[in-house]
């Protein structure tokens, strides 16, 4: 069994034969109780203070910041460099969306993606069963462009991320607007759910915690 766990804000657990975390916080920056799980692998999307606390994981794992192709304990992993912007990163600087294959699941996690992707990069990425995708704007995407970017990379389970919620103040939109006119919505009460990929494309909704 494979199964996700969001922490809130970027902070994922993908748990199978392995654990790895992506973006991990700390509860001081970002609201959100910092993640209480060992690892086997740390991704980090970019080095800004919520999402790069490696520190927090238990487990002394691996830790991969950075672009190109990576197999630890089994788990497949590929970098593939992307902007935190619209401006090839002069304004906030480089953003690596990661590939994650464990147990057959292809993962998907696109940090602070600040721009639509651009065929090169979706070439890069290739097959997607879920996508971790930010929709709350600002510093990310905006919702329409999320939109895009699911439609480029036609994943089968999508998971908004990084948007407004009750505990976290940043100026970013809640995931309402994202999900406007959604039909293929799926809201768990829970944080943690069983990765079963469904036939047609569906979007997750995950309780933080």
């Amino acid at each position: 069994m494979v199964s996700l766990r969001w922490f809130g804000h970027a902070c994922f657990a993908i748990k199978g034969s392995k654990v790895v975390v992506t973006d991990p916080f700390h509860q001081k920056d970002v609201g959100y109780p910092t993640p209480n799980v060992e690892a086997d692998v740390v991704t980090v999307s970019h080095d800004h203070f919520d999402h790069n606390k490696v520190e927090v994981i238990k487990g002394n794992p691996k830790v991969i910041d950075k672009a190109g192709e990576f197999e630890v304990n089994g788990v497949r992993i590929k970098g593939v460099e992307t902007y935190h912007d619209k401006a090839k990163g002069s304004q906030r600087g480089k953003n690596i969306v990661f590939k994650i294959e464990l147990d057959g699941i292809k993962f998907c996690h696109l940090g602070d993606l600040g721009h639509v992707i651009e065929e090169r990069e979706a070439k890069e990425i290739g097959e997607v069963d879920v996508l971790m995708i930010p929709v709350g704007g600002y510093f990310t995407i905006e919702p329409e462009e999320a939109d895009e970017v699911i439609s480029i990379l036609s994943p089968k389970v999508v998971v908004p991320m990084h948007y407004k919620t009750e505990v976290i103040n940043f100026p970013i939109k809640p995931v309402d607007v994202f999900l406007k006119g959604k039909e293929n919505v799926k809201k768990f009460d829970v944080s943690e759910v069983e990765v079963k990929i469904p036939e047609k494309q569906e979007i997750w909704v995950l309780k933080w915690g």
